[in-house]
C-alpha cells in the first residue's frame, strides 16, 4: 500500500490567484506518491507523460467567455500505455491519497492517450463542466 504524502509545499503556496505556478505533479517513488515537478508551462507537464509511468497532475487553466475569464482546475491522472495491469489497477485506489491533498477541481481526467493531453481538449472539457456559456460571438 502506498504511503501517505509527506509535507506538501503547495499547501502553503497554492496555485492560483495570478501566481506563475500553474501546475504541480505527483509521482511514484517506488510505492510512495511524492510531490513531483511544478511550473508554469503545461507543455513541460506533457513532456513528463511517457509510456512507462503513472503520474498525477493538478493544473490551472484560464477559461471563460468574452464577458468573464476565470481559473479552472483539472486533476489529470496519466497512465502510460506500457504500465502493467496491476499498476493500472492500483492507480485508481492511490488517487484517493492525491485527492486528500488536491480537493478542489472542476473536472477529473484519466488519460493514457497523449492526444487527450492536448491543452485545447482539456480546456474544452473544462468549459463544458463550467455550465452556461454567454459567448454567442464564437459559437
Amino acid at each position: 500500500m502506498p504511503q501517505r504524502f509527506g509535507s506538501n509545499p503547495l499547501l502553503s503556496s497554492p496555485i492560483g490567484n495570478g501566481d506563475l505556478l500553474s501546475r504541480v505533479t505527483f509521482k511514484y517513488d517506488g510505492s510512495t506518491i511524492v510531490p513531483g515537478e511544478q511550473g508554469a508551462e503545461y507543455q513541460d507537464f506533457i513532456q513528463q507523460c511517457t509510456d512507462d509511468i503513472r503520474l498525477f497532475a493538478f493544473v490551472r487553466f484560464t477559461t471563460g467567455d468574452a464577458m468573464s475569464k476565470r481559473s479552472k482546475f483539472a486533476l489529470i491522472t496519466w497512465i502510460g500505455e506500457n504500465v502493467s495491469g496491476l499498476q493500472r489497477a492500483k492507480t485508481g485506489t492511490d488517487k484517493t491519497l492525491v485527492k486528500e491533498v488536491v480537493q478542489n477541481f472542476a473536472k477529473e481526467f484519466v488519460i493514457s492517450d497523449r492526444k487527450e493531453l492536448e491543452e485545447d481538449f482539456i480546456k474544452s472539457e473544462l468549459k463544458k463542466a463550467g455550465g452556461a456559456n454567454y459567448d454567442a460571438q464564437t459559437e
